[in-house]
């Protein structure tokens, strides 16, 4: 009996405390859709009326019932066509060969027991630390002397080698039994049989999280293709979408639709993946 009324006052308390989570998270996701769906509303007017319904707020602010297309129609006239295909494939590249390389770095950090590997683990951990525009202009210096500007090599490089990657990998790897490793060598499996048998095909989940990091790292780089891609053969798109404001005028409404574009293509991959990112980052920290 006293159970039971202990377990009665505890449901309101419980109930309250997830009411209370789901109505934080609820401000938070229009926190966060509000700005979105505001863009792209205003995608769909002309440049002239973007401003038109700030003040005071009325629901024509965040509704339209014209709709026009001609922003969307107007990028065909521009570079983002050719911008958004060297993003992707400038994106694609550095998540294929950088998980190969974060993958590997990751299995010699985890399954190898050398003198110095948690100095070189804690070198890795600083290189994450230290925001990339910190460096992009020493390093473009030396991308230059070594003629890769206006390169895709040069573009790709620097994203290939990414800390975060390589933590959230090792995190996951160390997670997998000992035993398990043991038994592989025990029948005769190499080091690189246990890397592609065991660890790669249990580790999906990080690396598919590990891959997320190692796109939105280059779709989203602004600094680096603006310093090493000058020509329009090698522009990105960040890079197009800062072209399109003129130099005395400025149509929103044309910037509001690249920019959606731009938002769309990454936000259909990261909810695509997302249940695999969750899963990946929830691991860390594990063992």
């Amino acid at each position: 009996m006293v159970m039971q009324l202990a377990g009665t006052r505890r449901t309101p308390r419980r109930w309250v405390m997830r009411a209370f989570t789901a109505f934080a998270a609820a401000v938070v996701g229009l926190a966060f859709l509000i700005p979105m769906w505001w863009s792209f509303v205003n995608s769909l007017r002309p440049g002239d009326e973007t401003f038109s319904y700030l003040n005071p707020l009325t629901w024509q602010t965040f509704f339209t019932l014209t709709p026009t297309f001609e922003n969307y129609a107007a990028l065909f006239d521009t570079d983002l066509a050719r911008a958004i295909g060297n993003s992707l494939f400038i994106s694609l590249v550095t998540v294929v060969v950088g998980l190969a390389i974060c993958a590997t770095a990751a299995f010699g950090l985890a399954a190898f027991r050398f003198r110095g590997r948690g100095l070189m683990f804690s070198v890795i951990i600083l290189s994450f630390l230290i925001p990339f525009d910190a460096i992009a202009i020493p390093l473009a210096d030396m991308f230059r002397d070594w003629n890769l500007q206006n390169t895709f090599f040069g573009l790709i490089l620097p994203g290939l080698g990414n800390g975060m990657a390589i933590f959230l990998l090792r995190t996951f790897f160390l997670a997998i039994p000992e035993e398990l490793v043991e038994a592989a060598r025990l029948d005769g499996l190499g080091w690189w049989g246990v890397f592609r048998r065991i660890y790669l095909p249990l580790s999906v989940p990080a690396l598919i999280g590990a891959g997320l990091m190692l796109f939105l790292f280059q779709w989203q780089a602004y600094v680096w293709p603006l310093l090493m891609g000058t020509d329009r053969d090698h522009i990105v798109g960040p890079v197009a979408l800062s072209n399109l404001q003129g130099q005395f005028a400025v149509d929103y409404g044309v910037l509001f639709a690249a920019s959606m574009i731009l938002i769309l293509i990454p936000l259909a991959i990261i909810l695509g993946f997302q249940r695999y990112f969750i899963q990946s980052v929830s691991t860390t920290g594990i063992k």
